[in-house]
């Protein structure tokens, strides 16, 4: 029992419980989109399980690929897999197997929902980490698209396709990271520097990301409320929505014209809430 306790002290680091938690609720928002009030409940639970396995696979995998780059940042130095507490093979041998499973249980729940949960693992782990990210800045569109894989295949559990409703969901995630992102890349400039990863601000500075974090957030709230109305989202639910939009639209400014570290931090964290609030709604 002890030791089961130390490996999962170990492995839950490896997951980003917090961030897998947003893309799994993503998943959810995407499927209630179409499935609402909910009446396969043991599909809901096949599409939890598979997105959970399947998200957590890929990121444990990341993590196994960067623990070099982990090392050399004072943030990510102290994980498991750059402190030495985990073997890599050991991580390597739980993201294989965390991402064949919910692949497999998604194939086979259904053909079309288990290729778009499996291209966002290889967006993610292949194109993303392994290819772009230590080349080009421009990793993050390609990390914004495997953001956007769980809404979309949750959206095409609940209708069987991929249809136009789907990839704007997808699209408002993409349009969402460089919020995400961005304003942490300006908060750890230093960290990602000294591993050697091109940034926004290190390749075009900080007022031009800023920039880019101001247009993302304007077009980011337009799809999502843009969405919300399409789908008859309730007069009230529309109402949130406009307002949380409304805080982002005025941290993303302030950004702008009064950048200071406070200000991006919140802005950081208010973009992570602003999208959990936005899929809650979404899905009720």
């Amino acid at each position: 029992m002890q030791v089961l306790r130390k490996k999962i002290r170990l492995y839950w680091p490896l997951i980003k419980s917090m961030q897998t938690a947003l893309l799994l609720l993503t998943g959810l928002a995407g499927y209630f989109t179409a499935r609402c009030p909910v009446t396969h409940w043991r599909t809901l639970l096949g599409l939890s399980l598979s997105l959970l396995l399947a998200i957590s696979g890929s990121t444990v995998l990341n993590m196994w690929y960067d623990r070099d780059i982990d090392a050399c940042m004072a943030r990510t130095s102290r994980r498991p897999l750059p402190s030495g507490e985990l073997p890599p093979n050991e991580a390597l041998r739980l993201g294989l197997v965390l991402s064949l499973l919910g692949v497999g249980l998604a194939v086979w729940m259904d053909p079309l929902y288990g290729l778009v949960v499996f291209a966002g693992l290889f967006f993610d782990v292949v194109v993303y980490t392994i290819w772009l990210k230590r080349r080009t800045c421009w990793s993050i569109v390609w990390g914004g698209v495997s953001g956007g894989m769980p809404i979309l295949a949750g959206r095409v559990l609940g209708v069987g396709a991929i249809d136009a409703v789907g990839l704007l969901l997808a699209l408002s995630i993409l349009l969402w990271i460089p919020t995400h992102i961005l304003t942490f890349s300006l908060r750890y400039g230093v960290d990602y520097s000294r591993a050697g990863v091109p940034t926004f601000p290190s390749t075009y500075g900080e007022t031009t990301t800023r920039w880019i974090i101001a247009v993302a957030s304007v077009l980011a709230a337009a799809v999502i409320g843009g969405i919300a109305w399409q789908l008859g989202t309730a007069w009230g639910y529309l109402q949130l929505i406009a307002l949380l939009s409304l805080g982002l639209l005025v941290l993303a400014v302030l950004s702008l014209v009064r950048p200071s570290e406070r200000v991006n931090f919140g802005l950081f964290k208010y973009a992570s809430l602003y999208m959990f609030s936005t899929m809650l709604l979404l899905s009720l």
